[in-house]
């Protein structure tokens, strides 16, 4: 389904416009420096390119289109490409930045994200993938996968994340799947997962899974690698500790600002 505004302002100032949500930057505030390394994976259509950044955004590469996902200020982004894709998992300030939105946007970026996300900005079009829709959009497979808490949240009744507030996707590239959690506890939807090549696990509870719980979804749907992401305040090496002989790969990436 796309969205638009019944009145197209300007798609570069709408954006700008409207004041600093929650986990973004402060002015002034410099971004983190972490060590990147990108991965080359071989797809059946050829390279895709996958740079995890910093907390939850990563940035893709794949037959000359440039993915950035749920891209956050906080991240150190000098010297990259602006997006021909951006994807959204949620409103939340960490995924949901607008003012790094206005930077990676160019006049033909194609925003794809939940219908939650598409009426928050209300202001630019945006392709909704929901959950348990899939669609392509500029060649790329979109599969909208259910995020949210089952036990953890403000108060009874009251979820962290409720269910509709957001997606995880799975994203097709040729026959590559590669998995973005969002922030989820270990659901069923997840564990339900299949043929994924690649899963990019948030771990930062309360909010979303601990170590050991995403380790326990992983090796429910058993992906071939696995990053852990979104690790504020974690261990990492506990998930890769406990998936330890599954056959799964780790990959290990400092996201956090780390030494």
């Amino acid at each position: 389904m796309r969205y638009t505004t019944a009145a197209l302002l300007s798609g570069f100032l709408c954006i700008g416009l409207v004041a600093r949500t929650e986990g973004q930057a402060r002015q002034g505030e410099e971004p983190q420096r972490t060590n990147r390394q990108a991965d080359t994976l071989r797809t059946s259509q050829g390279d895709l390119r996958i740079l995890p950044l910093y907390h939850g955004s990563i940035m893709l590469e794949f037959a000359g289109k440039v993915i950035h996902i749920d891209p956050w200020s906080r991240a150190d982004y000098a010297g990259l490409p602006q997006a021909d894709l951006l994807v959204i998992t949620h409103t939340h300030g960490d995924h949901l930045d607008r003012a790094m939105l206005e930077r990676l946007r160019k006049p033909t970026t194609t925003i794809v994200a939940p219908p939650a996300v598409a009426d928050t900005l209300n202001c630019c079009e945006v392709e909704a993938v929901a959950n348990g829709e899939t669609r392509t959009i500029e060649g790329i497979a979109f599969e909208g996968v259910p995020m949210y808490n089952l036990v953890h949240g403000w108060r009874s009744g009251m979820p962290f994340h409720h269910k509709g507030v957001g997606s995880g996707y799975v994203l097709g590239f040729g026959d590559t799947r590669l998995y973005v959690s969002g922030d989820t506890e270990c659901i069923p939807e997840m564990k339900a997962l299949k043929n994924i090549t690649v899963a990019m696990i948030g771990m930062n509870p309360p909010k979303a899974m601990s170590p050991a719980e995403a380790a326990e979804c992983v090796r429910a749907f058993k992906p071939a690698i696995a990053y852990p992401i979104h690790y504020r305040g974690q261990k990492p090496e506990e998930f890769a500790a406990a998936l330890k002989g599954t056959g799964i790969e780790v990959r290990l990436r400092k996201l956090e600002g780390e030494p």
